[in-house]
């Protein structure tokens, strides 16, 4: 009688609880792994958050200069295109300056009347002096006569009182008589005559001074080329002048053409929109932070940025140069309302401006709106939140619309001196 054998029915058992066993280990295995891989990250992350602030919602951002005119006019040349590099100074729309080279010539023959009319006033000052000096002699004239009037009157007057005091005695006629009483009565109205002369006399001298001083009120502590009229005169040519040069619009900085709007046979008014440049060399990045990373970033903190367009094969080094005074939310045109009854709490976002090594701008250009990401150092948050410092330069300066003032006043000399005679 033999004995059964169990052993071939206990190894299947066996086997299966082996298996679990293991799967078992190695999912714990697994578990444990990840935790530890997890936590690994979180650390190196709330590390990092410490350390640094990042961001990918960082934009390229500069000035977009527009150009305008600053006269009215039709457009006749464009020199430069879309996305043609200018240099500040050069010309990028001539206007026609048919309109203004009138005004101009107008303008030029209304300061050589002016000289010619000043020359007129100088002259009459003279001219009126001398009648001064006639007719203060008038009055001396007049004046002897009436003294002369005078002495023949009590000459009369004495003659006639002798006759009347011989009257009585006989010895002077009736005749006689009546013959001095008429000489007295001519010689008062000599007298009369004289006196009105005088006052005639003197009446000529007052309007003459008054004349004079009406024309010396013109012309007093002047001369010719400083006189009001020509000064006024002459700004009026100034300004055809600028006007007439300003038919030529520059580049106001050195960068690419942008946008360009204007076309051939445009009629364009002073203010009107005719193409943008933008400075490629003075760019920088607004990185638009979370306000819950703001906490430790001041101005200083060195920064990192990387280009979707040149990626990790180059990054560029800054610097946090300020802090927007508002979120993007605030400065919208259309600020959200969070005074309603379904208000939800979103967290807002601030630019943060970085500023970027012109020289790496240089090698590796941007254009504005390009995708970045920013990475700022926060470990040193010592620094300012906001600069107490006033701006040491402008933040942006350009002296291509500086007018030639030179050549304005070579042509206002010269027309003032071939209209002066001599006299300036």
């Amino acid at each position: 009688m033999s004995t059964p054998d169990n052993s071939s029915a206990a190894t299947p058992t066996q086997n299966g609880n082996g298996k679990a066993a293991r799967r078992r280990t190695l999912m714990l295995s697994a578990i444990v792994f990840f935790v530890i891989v997890g936590l690994i990250y979180g650390a190196y992350h709330y590390w990092q958050s410490l350390r640094y602030a990042y961001t990918d919602d960082a934009y390229v951002q500069g000035n977009l200069v527009q150009v305008t005119p600053q006269v009215g006019g039709t457009v006749v040349a464009i020199d430069a295109d879309d996305t043609q590099l200018v240099k500040a100074g050069q010309p990028l729309v001539q206007l026609d300056g048919a309109d203004t080279h009138v005004a101009l010539q107008q303008a030029e023959a209304m300061l050589a009347q002016a000289v010619r009319q000043v020359r007129v006033s100088f002259a009459n000052n003279g001219t009126l002096a001398a009648q001064v000096a006639v007719r203060q002699t008038d009055v001396t004239t007049a004046q002897s006569n009436l003294q002369t009037a005078q002495a023949n009157v009590a000459k009369a007057e004495d003659a006639l009182r002798r006759r009347q005091e011989l009257a009585g005695t006989g010895a002077v006629g009736a005749e006689e008589l009546r013959q001095a009483q008429i000489a007295l009565q001519a010689a008062k109205a000599q007298f009369a005559t004289a006196q009105a002369q005088l006052q005639t006399a003197q009446a000529g001298v007052k309007a003459a001074q008054e004349q004079l001083a009406s024309g010396e009120a013109l012309t007093a502590g002047t001369v010719i080329a400083n006189n009001p009229a020509v000064k006024l005169a002459a700004a009026k040519v100034r300004e055809a002048y600028l006007a007439y040069e300003r038919t030529m619009i520059p580049a106001p900085v050195s960068g690419v053409v942008a946008r360009r709007t204007v076309q051939l046979g445009q009629r364009v008014g002073p203010g009107a929109p005719l193409m943008w440049v933008v400075p490629l060399n003075d760019v920088w990045i607004d990185a638009n932070l979370k306000e819950t990373q703001l906490r430790n970033v001041r101005i200083g903190q060195k920064a990192t940025v990387t280009a979707d367009t040149y990626g990790g094969s180059f990054t560029y080094t800054g610097h946090v140069v300020g802090l927007s005074a508002g979120t993007g939310a605030a400065f919208s045109l259309l600020p959200a309302q969070n005074a309603t009854g379904n208000w939800i709490k979103v967290v807002q976002r601030l630019p943060v401006r970085v500023a970027l090594d012109p020289q790496q701008l240089a090698s590796h250009p941007l254009r504005v709106g390009m995708s970045t990401e920013v990475t700022i150092d926060i470990a040193d948050h010592k620094g300012p939140l906001v600069t107490d410092l006033p701006p040491t330069k402008p933040a942006a300066r350009t002296d291509v619309y500086a007018a030639d003032w030179q050549k304005a006043d070579t042509l206002v000399n010269a027309i003032i001196a071939a209209n002066a005679g001599g006299k300036r």
